[in-house]
């Protein structure tokens, strides 16, 4: 299993710290809004890497932080706490907008397959260790106080600071990498413990030795929480390409220094963007659609998953409601095609064939998650001259990766896209909005159905 690492800046060998095992920490999402496709992309790639390395023979334990403790806005260390933000704009406790946020953001995975970690670590639940590591870096001798502001992080004690991003430390200018905060002693200092100000009354505040109400910076929360569930030591860390410069880099100078130089991730995954019609995607544009959204015009979730298959996770990806359009109706294919594989003669398992192809497809999976070019031998598959038995079996072991819930279909279901559909036109048709009935009328239609209307209710047919 090979990966690029961030760290070396090069596809490395997968090779554990403790084989098999094999500790993987994602960086997970701080809850104070909706969850957004943009991360359902990220978090479903890196399902897909879980499931390809438990598939290759690791034993992989994987660790999600929830970020339901207020960190500031930004990656500096000034701007609105996200927390207070959401418990304003859905008027609402900061605490019920956090169960309500982490509800959504594990409820959207599971609609499109992604495994849940083995252990979900809510931040508010490390308070005490955290102190407990600021603390060590303070005997350390790595920390120092601005009054009214916080307990802060000297990077400038750290010969190597900055080797995740490769930053030129003597170039960087105050405020050119995060706001000014007055009192900071070097640009890329960073905040560990902040202070509540006069008048601020925060909701979640929490008692230190540095001060009566505070609450912890932002990146202590991944080196605490990792350090109690994997060791000093990670074997796989994943996040964003934004949180290569500030946060990640974070993470590794606090870890290291309470370690002992222990390094701390030895593979760093990071993935890229996802755009919505060639645009960054904004409150503005009005372009952050949820997995609600996606299903409401018609889709399956899985049609989702499929087309996320088609570009590389390090590589930035467009989203446009025409290449989902086009996914839905391979994903309808594909279900097609394995009910079809259920019927009739099914043949004998070709075990040579099924060889040929599972080295193909798991050695790209294998190679840094090549994910469009193991879909290509996917479909290879699906036109290959085989018998029913072989390509269903090489179906269904692709799909031990893929996670598109092939193993679930059975002879004589509808696909999920379809029973979608027709669920909705009949209530459609109970709320008498026939103009509606008719649109998702040619929508099955386009996926290879008629409806008929009788006395008994909907009555559907495969096209020929």
């Amino acid at each position: 299993m090979k990966l690029y690492n961030t760290l070396t800046r090069k596809i490395d060998q997968i090779e554990p710290i403790d084989p098999p095992k094999l500790g993987f920490y994602s960086c997970g999402p701080t809850v104070y809004d909706y969850t957004h496709i943009g991360h359902l992309r990220r978090y479903t790639m890196d399902d897909f890497l879980i499931r390809t390395l438990r598939h290759a023979g690791f034993k992989v334990k994987f660790v999600q932080n929830v970020t339901d403790v207020g960190h500031l806005a930004s990656d500096a260390d000034t701007g609105e706490d996200k927390m207070e933000k959401g418990a304003k704009k859905y008027k609402a406790t900061v605490w019920d907008v956090a169960k309500k946020f982490e509800d959504h953001f594990y409820n959207s995975l599971e609609k499109l397959n992604n495994l849940r970690p083995d252990n979900v670590c809510r931040v508010t639940e490390y308070i005490d260790e955290q102190i407990e590591m600021i603390k060590d870096l303070e005997q350390k001798g790595y920390t120092y106080v601005i009054d009214d502001d916080g307990v802060y992080f000297d990077t400038s004690k750290l010969d190597d600071y900055g080797k995740l991003a490769r930053l030129d430390i003597k170039s960087l200018r105050e405020g050119a990498r995060v706001e000014k905060v007055v009192g900071r002693r070097n640009p890329t200092d960073f905040a560990l413990w902040k202070f509540e100000r006069e008048g601020e009354n925060r909701a979640m505040v929490w008692p230190s030795p540095w001060s009566e109400r505070g609450f912890p910076g932002w990146h202590i929360e991944c080196s605490t929480i990792s350090k109690d569930q994997l060791g000093d030591q990670v074997d796989i860390h994943s996040g964003g390409i934004d949180h290569i410069p500030v946060h990640h880099t974070n993470e590794i100078a606090q870890s290291e220094t309470v370690s002992g130089k222990k390094p701390f991730v030895k593979y760093w995954v990071h993935h890229n963007f996802l755009q919505i019609n060639g645009q960054k995607m904004s409150k503005s544009l009005g372009n952050l659609f949820t997995i609600e959204d996606i299903i409401e015009r018609g889709f399956h979730p899985l049609a989702l998953r499929l087309l996320f298959l088609t570009a590389h996770y390090r590589s930035e990806m467009n989203f446009t409601w025409e290449n989902l359009a086009g996914s839905q109706k391979s994903y309808q294919k594909l279900i097609n095609l394995v009910l079809d594989l259920h019927q009739g003669e099914v043949g004998t398992v070709d075990e040579d064939q099924v060889k040929k192809y599972e080295q193909q497809f798991f050695g790209l999976m294998e190679d840094d998650l090549k994910t469009s070019e193991a879909l290509a031998v996917l479909w290879e598959v699906t036109k290959a001259e085989l018998s029913k038995a072989t390509r269903l079996k090489i179906l269904l072991d692709f799909d031990q990766v893929l996670g598109l819930g092939l193993a679930e279909v059975k002879a004589g279901d509808l696909p999920p896209a379809v029973e979608d559909l027709l669920t909705k036109r009949q209530q459609a048709r109970d709320e008498q909005d026939f103009t509606q009935a008719d649109e998702l009328r040619q929508q099955l239609k386009s996926l290879g159905y008629s409806v008929k209307d009788t006395p008994q209710g909907q009555k559907i047919n495969k096209l020929d």
